[in-house]
């Protein structure tokens, strides 16, 4: 089991864990990266050390998500939460409107600052439903400036299980499942993702856009707002959050030495069953929140029969470091976030331990 330095298994939905390995790797260049006689922290965004850590970390995210040509990646800063905002600054135009897809709490917001920056219309909601899944097909608007999605809602653990076709350009909001999966990035034309559950610490937003939308922009955004400025200058505008990249690129080389994407979705759907496996066997002491075809495999929510019994297993399982279960507020009970890093020991020992709180 790999446990070192006493850590406990972290559930929590993000800042998540990271891998140990590469934590150990940013711990010993923390003083001096690569002979450079600084740290990342203290190096100038400017100076060549950094040019070559940020162009390395674009490189092998480029690589891992096979990113194709007429894309530009950028490494920016506010989080999915600006992203709300910029996309519909960048590119709903006016007297045009764009289309959201809301399968959760986090699609609600991006389509809230949508309306706050134009005419963001509703074309699907799950919200009647509680939020439980995710719809098969979408009758989009072929006049949509864009089509808005969230691929994997952290809050309900529902996910989209492949890439939607739209006959517009096609946003996505890719949080919290991004690098979990091979994607193909073509059918998108811009994805969007915070760092801090898959990729890193927090602090970084990584957005991927086609050059062909990117043509798109109207002149007159602030210059920290504008995709084009910030492609333009190569993620440098400003002073990007330079620690960050930095760990995400560590991140990304050892995910391209343990099987690319496609080793990140066999571990996470190995993962994953052992909890949805846990929850089914319970003969219904534990409630999944998702339906069976839209649960997610980065966020496993699930409800215990009484809000008694909820808080003495949170209590149990904390006291067994499986730390970080209390689900969100809006759907209660317990939420088990297994991000890319995240042990598969760190399941089984959940999956062994709801057993036996159900027995006894």
């Amino acid at each position: 089991m790999l446990q070192p330095y006493d850590r406990v298994f972290n559930f929590s939905a993000g800042p998540s864990t990271l891998p140990v390995e590469v934590l150990e790797q940013a711990r010993d260049e923390i003083l001096n990266w690569h002979g450079a006689g600084m740290s990342v922290m203290e190096m100038s965004h400017r100076g060549g050390p950094f040019e070559s850590i940020i162009a390395e970390t674009e490189k092998d995210l480029r690589a891992l998500l096979q990113v194709p040509e007429g894309y530009q990646v950028l490494f920016l800063q506010g989080g999915a939460s600006l992203q709300f905002s910029m996309v519909p600054m960048n590119f709903l135009p006016t007297g045009g409107f764009a289309e959201y897809a809301v399968t959760g709490s986090w699609g609600e917001k991006a389509i809230e600052s949508g309306k706050l920056a134009g005419d963001a219309r509703l074309v699907f909601t799950a919200k009647d439903g509680g939020y439980r899944s995710t719809p098969a097909q979408i009758a989009w608007s072929p006049e949509a400036a864009y089509a808005h999605i969230t691929s994997n809602e952290t809050i309900q653990g529902v996910r989209f299980p492949s890439d939607p076709v739209s006959p517009v350009p096609l946003v996505c909001d890719m949080s919290s499942d991004i690098l979990s999966r091979p994607v193909d990035v073509a059918k998108y034309a811009l994805i969007y993702a915070g760092a801090q559950k898959n990729m890193g610490p927090a602090g970084a937003t990584v957005v991927i856009l086609s050059d062909e939308f990117l043509a798109k922009i109207p002149s007159g955004l602030p210059p920290m707002l504008d995709y084009r400025v910030q492609a333009k200058n190569n993620s440098l505008y400003n002073t990007p959050p330079c620690w960050s990249i930095y760990v995400m690129g560590l991140v990304f080389k050892r995910l391209l030495a343990t099987g690319g994407l496609a080793g990140s979705q066999a571990r996470n759907e190995a993962k994953a069953k052992l909890l949805y496996d846990a929850i089914d066997a319970s003969g219904g002491f534990y409630t999944g929140h998702a339906e069976p075809a839209s649960r997610s495999l980065m966020n496993v929510t699930f409800t215990l029969p009484d809000e008694d019994l909820t808080k003495r297993f949170l209590e149990e399982a904390e006291a067994r470091k499986l730390d970080g279960l209390k689900g969100h507020r809006s759907v209660g009970g317990c939420r088990a976030s297994i991000y890319n890093a995240f042990p598969i020991e760190g399941c089984q020992s959940l999956a062994d331990f709801m057993a036996e709180f159900a027995k006894s």
